[in-house]
């Protein structure tokens, strides 16, 4: 008989201890490929001590977001809608317009779409930093530079 493996599970302290910095520069990089590869990071699913239920995900800086690509008809076609609650609310918005006037909210929009619902999620989207240019934030952390597939 063959013995069986067990099971780890990550520990928070252990999760916070282990997290490093990435920064991904957006020139020129499909929007979509971009939010994967985002979201993949800040919830630690490249990681072998992988937990669903712990924040065990690293910090990730987006910069250069105002030179986002998108494909096909989207910068006319796509929307983004937004509600203040009130009669009448309803903003809506083009990806034409986001990327010209609010880069940094169309990322962040893409990649909390791709993060649980939850207070996990909440936890994950604060370790995303966006900037629509190339600011120098973020650099006594020395980020590591990812390259988008």
């Amino acid at each position: 008989m063959a013995k069986s493996k067990k099971t780890t599970m990550t520990k928070n302290e252990a999760a916070f201890k282990a997290r490093k910095w990435f920064e991904i520069d957006a020139t020129n990089v499909v929007l979509g490929d971009l939010a994967v590869m985002a979201a993949n990071i800040l919830r630690g699913k490249s990681k072998p001590t992988f937990t669903p239920n712990i924040d065990c995900g690293d910090f990730v800086i987006i910069r250069n977001a105002k030179q986002i690509k998108l494909t096909g008809k989207k910068l006319i076609n796509k929307k983004y809608y937004s509600h203040s609650l009130y009669i009448g609310g309803l903003r809506t918005r083009t990806a034409k317009e986001m990327i010209e006037k609010y880069p940094e909210e169309m990322i962040v929009t893409a990649v909390s779409g791709m993060i649980p619902k939850n207070r996990l999620g909440k936890a994950i989207i604060n370790k995303l930093f966006v900037y629509a240019d190339q600011g120098k934030p973020h650099d006594a952390q020395k980020p590591t530079k990812l390259e988008v597939k």
